[in-house]
């Protein structure tokens, strides 16, 4: 009895020593997040999306957050910061613009007004409201502008709000242009007839056959709030109005709908 007893207490040693090599092989082969190197880290924070994903992930730690905000990753509008010495960093819309990269994404700081007038945007850019809601983020369009930002290229909208006083907030005239969860205010005055959320003049201009057939120019609006103008889209080219559904709440209306060929 004794001989099993000392026989069975061995084989348990030798399970345990077992299961304990085997979690220590595979806590070896699993090396914590932290340390990769930086560029590991940001070609993995690369793939999140920038709101929120992106933006709750600077939140981790000082590390993190140089990374996560990092100019690879996304350019950021910051009228409040003093110091414009940080690289990625600019004091208004427009000289982000400029300086961005094709598919680059633009980050604006919350907070008051940023100004923009007749911006134009000709490569592919993705611009960000950096507050939780879209009201806390406004781009404001003066009197005496066209609109307030004009599409060239391939856009994405999202978490923003742009307020125009008179003419229109957002003018596309080529490329596909997506809104996602925007607010759109133009003021409704006597001249509100001259105010427009959305203007596409996409499709006027005249293209040769073999090239008509690969254009991609649309708009597409989802959960975005719209006010004020005699019309929510006016087009003046080949683009039409389709797929129309808005949602009604206590507090505001959402528009879905795309902007699309006839």
């Amino acid at each position: 009895m004794e001989v099993e007893e000392q026989e069975g207490r061995k084989s348990r040693k030798m399970t345990r020593s077992n299961k304990n090599e085997r979690i220590s092989s595979c806590s070896s082969s699993f090396a914590p997040i932290n340390s990769l190197d930086d560029g590991c880290l940001m070609h993995i924070f690369s793939f999140l999306s920038p709101i929120p994903d992106r933006y709750n992930t600077a939140l981790v730690c000082h590390r993190w957050h140089y990374l996560a905000c990092h100019p690879q990753l996304w350019l950021r509008v910051d009228r409040s910061l003093k110091d414009l010495s940080e690289p990625g960093v600019f004091p208004n819309i427009e000289e982000a613009v400029s300086a961005a990269r094709p598919g680059d994404t633009i980050l604006i700081a919350a907070g008051g007004s940023h100004l923009a007038s007749n911006i134009q945007i000709r490569k592919p850019l993705c611009l960000i409201g950096g507050g939780e809601l879209p009201d806390e983020t406004t781009l404001l369009c003066l009197r005496g502008s066209d609109s307030a930002l004009e599409f060239l290229s391939t856009c994405k909208l999202t978490n923003l709000t742009v307020k125009a006083e008179l003419g229109c907030c957002l003018l596309h005239r080529s490329g596909r242009l997506i809104i996602d969860e925007c607010i759109l205010q133009c003021e409704s005055n006597p001249l509100d007839y001259l105010s427009c959320p959305i203007v596409s003049t996409a499709g006027s201009e005249v293209f040769p056959s073999n090239l008509k057939s690969h254009r991609s120019d649309c708009v597409s609006v989802s959960h975005t709030r719209i006010e004020g103008g005699a019309k929510a889209v006016l087009t003046s080219g080949d683009l039409a109005l389709q797929r129309v559904r808005v949602i009604y709440a206590r507090t505001s209306l959402y528009f879905w709908f795309d902007v699309d060929c006839k």
